[in-house]
């Protein structure tokens, strides 16, 4: 047990490095997984963390490190805005259904408007996600 929390702070912490946040609602995880396998070496840069069940599907299908967190509904959403307000993301590649209501819409809206506040990109759909790596591999 004792490794398996040393595992974590490691993964956690990996160098103090900022973090890459994965969140995908559910009719958009296997369009998150294929973009990250497809991006595999650029991910794999950086330290990421990840709701539950998103992060559960991405390491199954691209053995990445993945620190997960709870499910979106349940309280993942805010610890991803709890890292956002610590400065302690870099970017968040999120991965929204605009045509199915959430039930924790008022949690996804707190997480952009944090985004917004402390001037975070975040990717919605491959598109922006493909421009926020062009981005972040330029600098």
């Amino acid at each position: 047990m004792l490794n398996s929390i040393l595992r974590k702070i490691k993964l956690f912490r990996r160098d103090e490095i900022k973090k890459i946040a994965l969140i995908a609602h559910d009719s958009k995880k296997d369009e998150l997984v294929d973009f990250v396998k497809e991006h595999r070496e650029f991910f794999s840069k950086y330290s990421l963390v990840s709701t539950g069940t998103t992060g559960g599907r991405i390491i199954q299908a691209t053995d990445l490190e993945i620190m997960r967190f709870q499910s979106g509904p349940i309280g993942g959403d805010q610890q991803v805005g709890a890292l956002i307000a610590t400065d302690e993301i870099e970017a968040i590649f999120f991965f929204r259904d605009p045509l199915t209501s959430q039930p924790h819409e008022p949690d996804v809206q707190a997480l952009i408007r944090l985004c917004d506040v402390h001037k975070i990109p975040v990717a919605t759909n491959t598109a922006t996600a493909d421009l926020l790596i062009s981005g972040m591999k330029d600098q």
